[in-house]
């Protein structure tokens, strides 16, 4: 096996929690309302792609119970998994908030990184108090094709950081963002994944036995999948 194979099934490993919390948090998504699943009637993303599963993580802000124990969980991904880290940063906007839960259990400094500098100003891009050199590592509420947050991690070497990796609450799991994660060499954790989603929305009945089978078509093609039924654009999907 070459190197770029293993390294691929590496980071497609990675991003597996443990299975315990991994289920604790879907099933907290799903109870608040920050992910919906409707295989019947699709949502629309930005990108045009049609999807039966909306996500916006940004409502378990909301919730106290759920908000400590992500907090508590993306404490514990950096811990475990980039304990030489020195600061924490949040991808402007949806990461800004767990990035400061984070960096507040971890008890270390907090920045956000936007998506183009500022025009007036001091017209910066980094904010915070982080400088060149420090070993950080990037907090997303979402992880979908992955886009966005290696253009994030491609935006903070520049600036001078060294990245040690992202940690996210939820990720799709798609392969295009495996493949670009270990292109750029970046690894990556989630604290929960869409097959575990799926496996605690049947047991919850959210979804019935019939309905999974659309849901996996959706997960395997996702540019191609479709329906004709549209009701909601989501802007917090990539």
């Amino acid at each position: 096996m070459n190197g770029f194979s293993l390294m691929k099934i590496l980071y497609i490993c990675v991003m597996q929690q443990s299975n315990e919390t991994a289920a604790k948090i879907a099933e907290y998504l799903l109870q608040i309302n920050a992910i919906r699943l409707s295989p019947n009637q699709p949502f629309t993303w930005t990108s045009g792609w049609k999807s039966p599963i909306y996500s916006d993580n940004r409502l378990s802000l909301s919730f106290p119970e759920a908000r400590t124990f992500i907090k508590q969980e993306l404490g514990n991904l950096v811990r475990n998994h980039f304990a030489n880290a020195e600061a924490i940063i949040g991808v402007a906007t949806a990461g800004i908030a767990p990035g400061v839960l984070a960096a507040d259990e971890l008890k270390l400094p907090f920045g956000y990184i936007r998506s183009e500098a500022k025009k007036h100003g001091m017209g910066k891009q980094v904010e915070g108090d982080i400088k060149p050199g420090q070993k950080v590592v990037v907090v997303e509420d979402l992880v979908s094709t992955g886009k966005s947050s290696l253009q994030a991690v491609q935006n903070l070497k520049e600036y001078g950081c060294e990245v040690l990796g992202i940690v996210a609450i939820f990720t799709y799991g798609f392969d295009v963002a495996a493949n670009a994660f270990a292109n750029e060499n970046c690894p990556y954790f989630a604290l929960s994944n869409y097959n575990t989603l799926i496996e605690v929305a049947l047991k919850q009945k959210i979804v019935q036995p019939e309905q999974v089978a659309v849901l996996n078509e959706w997960r395997q093609s996702p540019q191609t999948w479709m329906q004709q039924s549209t009701i909601i654009s989501n802007s917090n999907n990539e």
